[in-house]
């Protein structure tokens, strides 16, 4: 038995509209499916990323705040590639997205940096 594949990430938001702008327009992410759970007063928003990867926006109300400092066990951040992230850097600063400082993964040579989700969820950049 093994994986094939990563299939999804999910993301709990606490201000729907907000992180569906986010991800929609400022991260180019393309809606697959947007579903509105009545019984649960929730949207699912199905996201594609690149040409496999796929996260689920949930929303639900009132959900209890992400724990950032100190870092807890569980998932640390999410990841995505690209071409270019001085490019990438500038684009989101001009869309008002605070970065960090690009930094040298002394590992593989390649450099990335962080910045956060309108939920302060923690997102890399890495360079291609």
């Amino acid at each position: 038995m093994k994986v094939n594949n990563l299939h999804h990430i999910a993301i709990i938001c606490s201000d729907y509209e907000k992180s569906k702008y986010f991800y929609t327009k400022i991260l180019g992410f393309s809606i697959i499916k947007e579903t509105f759970r009545e019984k649960r007063n929730s949207y699912k928003l199905d996201l594609r990323v690149g040409t496999n990867d796929m996260i689920e926006l949930f929303s639900f109300p009132n959900p209890p705040p992400r724990v950032n400092n100190p870092e807890s066990c569980g998932l640390r951040h999410l990841a995505f590639e690209v071409n270019n992230i001085t490019e990438f850097v500038a684009y989101l600063e001009s869309k008002g997205i605070e970065v960090e400082p690009i930094r040298t993964d002394q590992l593989t040579g390649k450099n990335f940096t962080f910045f956060k989700d309108p939920d302060q969820l923690p997102l890399e950049i890495y360079e291609q």
